[in-house]
């Protein structure tokens, strides 16, 4: 029987955790120090807006994990020797492992700022974080002002958060639209105004310089790169994140952004393994980053390394790009391809359509030289994934698309459906690309 060692209990390293166990009858021990229980990380803004407990972001109960013989240590590891397969921890004492899968996760990135390590500047990624929000922030009455440095889904989910307890926000983002980096112009465009609707004070092409102390070594206000102080009493980080592998720079792994991983989910150590946020592809698949925090692509990864791990040898394949999100009142599909202005490739032609009510869009990617459809945006309107999933992987035509749309439509019967608009759109077009 082989130990099994993971360290890291989020989604990647619980897949793992769990699909071995389904395989095998091997000892797992799971590694970490910042929850008893894993939980659900893309939930912690329900916890702090009142919406769940925080045992409600726990998929399993307490009785689940001696169950099924998985061991939790609550530790950090400070050191890994990969020649002794042995792992050494802060608190001291160590553990040998005879296979080691890495899902150590991701941290919120910092750039250095003055004043980034004041009491009340914080990210959204563990449970602490969530934490030292509730702490700093828990009504308007003590935190009156916040500002949010970034956009994306993490620094949107902070908005939605802080108004919820009606704390003024404000919101400062280095582009001309919100997430312009990510998405289509007309996107970018029309989130933004969402956001703003929200009675956040959204600033676009405004970067934070540094971040004052108020004397007591908590944050006061900050500084734009323009010279313009902003009063207030937390900064949320929000400019992205990055894998959490601080631990292994004295190990022989071998590291660059991430940990350096082929398509076995191999690290170039024996017997060792890194899966989710933390792992890079030293090939990227694809159009796809060499590291992708996205939380389906961990639980892909997990279920990749157990099949490997016990005897199965198995290929890391996501398959046709997808992702979800809500900004505000306005939930977001993306499945395939749609690149933003900066990244939009030579071939790709970009239909947009958008509601007058300035809640939901479509925006719709091909290939202007084939005709291939190449990748959706919706928001405001929930669409099936299997049927666009499988339309991409048939390579169909745009026209295919857009005339079938009533397919791929998740929404209720009584919503409101625009197929009709978005193929007239489309089909009235003059110019054809």
């Amino acid at each position: 029987m082989e130990h099994i060692v993971i360290i890291g209990n989020g989604i990647a390293g619980i897949t793992a955790a769990r699909h071995i166990r389904k395989l095998s009858d091997n000892k797992i021990t799971i590694i970490s120090a910042e929850a008893d229980h894993f939980f659900s990380r893309t939930a912690l803004m329900y916890v702090y807006m009142g919406h769940m407990r925080w045992r409600d972001i726990e998929p399993y109960e307490p009785w689940f994990w001696e169950k099924n013989r998985l061991e939790l240590k609550k530790a950090y590891v400070e050191r890994i020797d990969t020649d002794k397969q042995t792992l050494h921890f802060k608190e001291g004492g160590s553990l040998q492992y005879d296979k080691l899968i890495i899902a150590s996760g991701s941290t919120t990135s910092f750039y250095g700022w003055e004043g980034q390590d004041l009491k009340g500047v914080l990210g959204l990624v563990s449970k602490k974080d969530l934490e030292d929000l509730e702490k700093y922030a828990p009504n308007n009455k003590e935190c009156s002002r916040a500002v949010i440095v970034g956009g994306g889904l993490i620094g949107v989910e902070m908005a939605e958060m802080l108004r919820s307890r009606n704390i003024d926000v404000t919101m400062l983002v280095r582009e001309e639209a919100f997430w312009a980096g990510v998405l289509p112009k007309p996107e970018a465009e029309m989130i933004s105004r969402h956001v703003i609707s929200h009675s956040v004070n959204l600033r676009h092409n405004v970067e934070m310089d540094k971040i004052l102390d108020d004397g007591n070594g908590h944050v006061r206000a900050i500084v734009t790169k323009d010279g313009e102080e902003i009063p207030c009493s937390i900064v949320g980080i929000a400019t992205g994140v990055k894998p959490q592998i601080s631990f292994l720079k004295n190990s022989n792994i071998e590291i660059d952004r991430g940990i350096l991983v082929n398509r076995m989910l191999e690290t170039n150590s024996r017997n060792v393994y890194a899966i989710g946020d933390c792992a890079q592809q030293r090939e990227p698949i694809g159009n796809r980053p060499a590291v992708e925090a996205v939380w389906y692509t961990g639980r892909m990864m997990g279920e990749a390394v157990a099949q490997t791990i016990c005897g199965k040898p198995f290929e890391y394949n996501p398959g046709n790009w997808f992702n979800s999100a809500k900004f505000f009142d306005i939930e977001y599909q993306t499945y395939g391809w749609v690149f933003s202005e900066t990244r939009k490739k030579d071939y790709e032609v970009q239909f947009h359509w958008k509601c007058a009510s300035d809640l939901r869009c479509v925006t719709i990617s091909y290939n202007k030289l084939s005709n291939e459809f190449l990748g959706i945006n919706t928001f405001g309107i929930r669409m099936k994934h299997e049927v666009l999933d499988r339309w991409l992987y048939e390579k169909r035509s745009v026209e295919y698309v857009i005339e079938n749309l009533k397919q791929a439509n998740f929404d209720p019967e009584f919503f409101k459906n625009y197929e009709k608009e978005i193929q007239a759109k489309f089909f009235n077009q003059t110019v054809k690309v």
